[in-house]
Parts: C-alpha cells; sequence; structure tokens
C-alpha cells in the first residue's frame, strides 16, 4: 500500500511483520505442508507398525527408550539443519526430518496427560488430529489470509540467490528466482537483483528433493483424473454420501445409548449435517455457476476435514483415518476441478 505525501511523493506503508524483517518465504506453504503431511504420516504408521509386531519396546533391565526420544532427536537434527546453512536447499528435509520427529513425540501424548502414562488413552487419536488441524490453520493465517507483498518476492528471488552465488543455478533454481523476481515488479532492490541472478553460474548438480517429486506427481494425477469428466462428480457423490453415513452414524449411535460423551456425538452430528448442507448448496449451484458450485463443494469438504473429523476421531479413533484419507482425496479433486474450472474461465473471459 502506498500513501500520498506532499510533493505528489508515496510512502510505502508495510504490514507489521514486513516492517520488523519478517517477510514469508514464497515456499513456505510447500513446505508446512510437508511437516503437517509427515507428522499425520508418521503417526499413523508408528500406530500400525507397533499393532502389528505386538507393541514391542526398546530397552532391558528396567530401561524402556520410548520413541518420544527418537522423535526429539530428529527435531533437533531438523533444527540444526536449518540453523546451520544458508539458502532454501535444505528447507524441504528440515521439513520432513521435522515432521517425522514431531509426529513421533505427539504420538505418545497419551502419556504425558495421563497419570498412569496410557499410551492408549482413548481420547489420543483426537488430539493429535486437533494438533495437526490447529497447526494447519496456523500456517493458514499467516500464508494464507493476506495476498503476497512484492518485496516479499524479491526476497524469495534473492533467497534462491543465495544457494545460486556459491553452488551455480539448476535450471528449476533459475527458474524459481526468475519467476519470483517477475512477481516483485519494480520494487527498489529488483533492478540489483536481475543483475545477481544473471551473475551466476550453471550448474546441475541439484540436492535430491523426493518430496517435491512426490507432490508433483500427485499434482499430475489430479489434473489427470478431473479430465475424466465423471471423476469430479463422483468425488462430490462420494463427500454427499460420507456425509450421510457420518450423520447416519452419529444417530445410530445416539439411539443405541453408546456411551461416548453426548457433546462428541451431537458434535458429529452437526458437523455432518454441515456438510450435507453444504454439498445440497453447491449441487443446486453447479447448474447455474460451476465454479461457484465447485467452490461450496469445497466448503463442505473442509467442514468435513477440518470439524467432523475431529469428532469422528474421539468416537472411533483410528478406524475414522479411512474417513480422514477418503476427505483428502475428495479435497485434491475437487481443488484440481476448481483449478481447471478457473483457467478456462481466465482465458475465456481474455479472448472475449
Amino acid at each position: 500500500m502506498t500513501a500520498p505525501q506532499p510533493g505528489g511523493r508515496t510512502r510505502t506503508t508495510s504490514h507489521v511483520l514486513l516492517r520488523v524483517g519478517l517477510p514469508r518465504d514464497p515456499r513456505a506453504p510447500r513446505h508446512l505442508a510437508t511437516f503437517l503431511v509427515a507428522t499425520a504420516a508418521t503417526v499413523l504408521l508408528t500406530r500400525a507398525f507397533l499393532a502389528a509386531t505386538g507393541y514391542p519396546q526398546l530397552g532391558g533391565d528396567g530401561l524402556h527408550i520410548a520413541h518420544v526420544l527418537w522423535g526429539g532427536l530428529l527435531m533437533a537434527v531438523a533444527f540444526l539443519l536449518l540453523l546451520s546453512f544458508a539458502g532454501p536447499a535444505l528447507r524441504p528435509l528440515g521439513a520432513l526430518l521435522g515432521g517425522i520427529g514431531f509426529g513421533l513425540f505427539v504420538d505418545e501424548v497419551g502419556k504425558f496427560v495421563t497419570s498412569d502414562n496410557d499410551y492408549f488413552y482413548e481420547p489420543t487419536a483426537a488430539i493429535v488430529y486437533a494438533t495437526v488441524v490447529g497447526l494447519g490453520l496456523v500456517a493458514d493465517a499467516l500464508h494464507g489470509r493476506r495476498p503476497p507483498d512484492p518485496r516479499e518476492a524479491l526476497a524469495g528471488a534473492v533467497d534462491e540467490a543465495v544457494a545460486g552465488v556459491v553452488g551455480g543455478f539448476t535450471p528449476a533454481a533459475r527458474h524459481r528466482a526468475e519467476a519470483f523476481l517477475a512477481r516483485a515488479g519494480d520494487v527498489p532492490g529488483a533492478r540489483e537483483t536481475r543483475a545477481l541472478l544473471r551473475s551466476v553460474d550453471e550448474d546441475h548438480a541439484e540436492l535430491p528433493d523426493p518430496v517435491g517429486a512426490v507432490a508433483s506427481g500427485v499434482v499430475r494425477a489430479l489434473h489427470t483424473l478431473v479430465r475424466a469428466r465423471f471423476v469430479p462428480w463422483l468425488a462430490v457423490g462420494v463427500l454427499v454420501g460420507s456425509s450421510g453415513v457420518t450423520v447416519g452414524g452419529a444417530l445410530a449411535r445416539w439411539w443405541g445409548g453408546d456411551d461416548s460423551p453426548g457433546w462428541v456425538v451431537a458434535g458429529a452430528l452437526v458437523a455432518g449435517a454441515a456438510s450435507v448442507v453444504l454439498s445440497g448448496i453447491g449441487l443446486a449451484r453447479v447448474r447455474r455457476d460451476v465454479v461457484d458450485g465447485y467452490r461450496w463443494f469445497r466448503r463442505a469438504v473442509l467442514v468435513s476435514l477440518l470439524v467432523t473429523q475431529f469428532f469422528l476421531f474421539r468416537l472411533s479413533q483410528w478406524d475414522a483415518s479411512w474417513g480422514l484419507l477418503v476427505d483428502l482425496v475428495v479435497l485434491g479433486v475437487v481443488g484440481a476441478e476448481l483449478e481447471v474450472l478457473r483457467r478456462r474461465r481466465e482465458e475465456h473471459d481474455t479472448t472475449a
């Protein structure tokens, strides 16, 4: 934002984070997603492995080396890497190691909130799920609510150059840096940064990024799926059906006198009903405006993912993981379809 000043000059006004020198990393959403996915996957895989092997214990002679300690060690390694090296090269690895470490840590939360160190404490699944969702909401508040500032894009280009000036630019790294610079426009420092990028030598040696390869593969797969016109509608049908099953299951527990807390059953019922209503609005609107209809479908799956699943994890603990996977797949398909529809609309508006 700019404010007029005497003599026709303008004064740039900055967000408080920029005023204290805290530009957001343009690639932070990807790293945060890696961290959260690694956390959730680690918890589920750890529980599955322990159940399959009979819950073995590492140690002896009165010692038990709990996996929370390995989690702390991995988080320490992640911090050591991220605090030791400048530039973006090790952030994907740091996010992955930190996510695995945090998953091993939070998986044992039951031991630390109960007086008898109960690993099988019933609300553990809901606590873990609420923790991951809460961190995701914090990440969204940091990166999804405020549009990127051109100076943050410039900082991203300079950040890419940090690795380039010592190791050279791979084609992918140069493309990222130039894309950030293009978003920055003509802010102060852009011309000097452009000259810096041009001076960086080419180098095709790059650290492997398996997380990036998997993420790119998932995006390609989702866009391939939505080219089949029945797939988005199938995803919406699964969403509506799963929401209906949630409502029916909550009612069945209530009528059957289930011993689950009443507020949990009521929460699952209300959240599931909300998803059904939002899906119905989407079905009603998609005939008039496809993009608007899919926005309502996305809201429905977000309610299911962020609210309904919390209550389901509290009701059925780890059995609710299948519903979580379904919601994630539906969210991915609906999001991919929305991107395709928006792109078509933009192309139509451009040629019209």
